[in-house]
């Protein structure tokens, strides 16, 4: 319940700093009122999580609170403290827009619990408005970004299988953004107010990853001091992402498939048989039916995770959502550390456009947020800060093992020419001179007699500084032998 912002009403000094003490001691950040005028002026000043506050109030009740509070702030939670007396008020008053209520006396107990019930609700409500946000900037499910046409492709897949409730595999390499297509599908399907939990089924082994997913009795295992829900529960009525999916044993294998099966299972340690509706997502590095193939992965299992298919492209395949992602990934990390950034200098836009990304999304934003670490207030980002070596080819060092970009040979292939030695006043008009008749040549096709009424020269001009500077076409040559 950390960072929680409360703010109490009541008119009872006692009450009031036994709720302030409370809530404190779990982490949350508390203003107090004793009046209802007071907390309604509290409520015009700032934003805050949840209001506790008294029914019977001086000044403003706890009604005119509650409804100032909505007017203002309609994500913020209200709960009502009442007397038995008054119990049908704060049902009418839920009815409006209250969270809950509780009654006096209480224990503070009962008043945490409730606070912890909203706390989890808020923190999946952000979360979801959050991952939505992102969602949208990066993949544009309004047009703004992922521009390529399997990102597209992609896109018009997740609305299709959002809709549904099967199963839904999604493959890709790493950093291509799995979790957040899985977001994608479980925001726009039908489960969408209900929990999005999420497990990596890498991160932990066998025995501590069972008892995640199933959760386990008191004393089932080592350290189990009491009894505690798994993934598998805190996900019912929502959806159960299994990231990793192709890591887990196939003992647990076995197990995960009887729970889809029958929809219900037990405990770590325990006998009583829980039912559950999830609907699960998995994701994959690698191919599910390789893995079948040989042997690792069971083929039931593999036949009711994937009825649906999700392929996410990797960054590679749709170079032209790089630098759309790069600008808006260094517009966003400038803004939140308040460094304004002159974009990507020319070299910087040639080395993301010509580099293969291995790690994908999540490379390219590591990247671009640690240029805008490195760079310099007013000034483009160089391939310097990009790499993050102080010392690369285009600061005239020694390619870097560690770095990408010389890992494929680019910082060598795209460096910067080096300064030419200046050169004299003559010498710069005839280089100028020679491109300008080069390009109007290109203009016209070759066509000398077209290209010296635009120079405004005569035909025969044109002709011998074409010969002083060595420039041919093979219209103008045939021109001339007509001649």
């Amino acid at each position: 319940m950390k960072d929680l912002k409360v703010l109490i009403v009541d008119d009872e000094p006692l009450m009031r700093l036994s709720m302030l003490d409370a809530l404190e001691g779990i982490g949350c950040e508390v203003t107090a009122a004793a009046t209802g005028t007071e907390g309604v002026a509290i409520l015009g000043t700032r934003q805050f999580d949840i209001v506790i506050t008294d029914l019977r109030l001086p000044g403003a009740d706890g009604l005119t609170i509650l409804k100032a509070c909505k007017e203002r702030s309609p994500t913020t939670e209200v709960i009502l403290i009442t007397a038995h007396g008054s119990v049908d008020t704060a049902v009418g008053a839920i009815k409006l827009g209250a969270y809950d209520y509780i009654t006096k006396p209480f224990q503070m107990d009962e008043l945490l619990l409730i606070v912890e019930r909203v706390g989890k609700i808020l923190g999946l409500r952000r979360e979801n408005l959050e991952l939505k946000e992102v969602l949208e900037d990066r993949f544009s499910f309004g047009g703004m970004h992922g521009c390529n046409h399997h990102m597209r492709a992609l896109l018009e897949r997740i609305k299709l299988v959002a809709a549904t409730d099967s199963p839904v595999s999604i493959v890709g390499e790493r950093g291509t953004g799995k979790e957040l297509v899985a977001h994608a599908i479980h925001l726009n399907s039908p489960r969408r107010d209900q929990p999005l939990i999420k497990v990596c089924c890498a991160d932990l082994p066998e025995t501590l990853l069972e008892s995640e997913l199933f959760g386990h009795e008191k004393g089932a295992i080592p350290g189990a001091v009491r009894q505690r829900r798994g993934r598998f529960e805190l996900a019912h009525k929502g959806t159960l992402f299994l990231d990793d999916i192709g890591s887990l044993s196939l003992t647990l294998q076995a197990r995960l498939l009887r729970l889809l099966q029958e929809r219900r299972f037990q405990r770590v340690g325990g006998r009583e048989a829980i039912d559950v509706d999830v609907r699960i997502i998995c994701a994959a590095q690698q191919d599910l039916q390789e893995a079948v193939t040989q042997g690792r992965f069971r083929k039931e299992l593999y036949d009711y995770l994937t009825p649906v298919q999700v392929v996410v492209p990797p960054l590679r395949e749709r170079r032209e959502d790089v630098l759309v992602i790069a600008e808006h990934v260094l517009e966003t990390q400038s803004a939140n550390i308040g460094k304004s950034l002159d974009g990507f200098a020319q070299p910087s836009r040639e080395l993301l456009l010509h580099y293969s990304f291995p790690g994908n999304v999540g490379e390219l934003e590591q990247m671009v947020e640690r240029a805008v670490a490195l760079g310099r207030e007013g000034e483009a980002l160089q391939p310097w800060n990009l790499c993050g070596f102080q010392t690369c080819p285009y600061l005239g060092g020694a390619p870097q093992a560690a770095c990408g970009f010389c890992a494929e040979g680019l910082a060598v292939e795209i460096k910067k020419p080096a300064v030419a030695a200046p050169m004299t006043l003559a010498t710069a008009r005839e280089a100028f001179e020679r491109d300008y008749i080069v390009d109007v040549l290109k203009q016209v096709d070759g066509n000398r007699t077209n290209a010296a009424n635009l120079l405004g020269l005569s035909r025969k001009a044109l002709w011998d500084k074409c010969k002083r500077y060595g420039i041919s076409s093979a219209r103008g040559e045939a021109e001339e032998e007509e001649a």
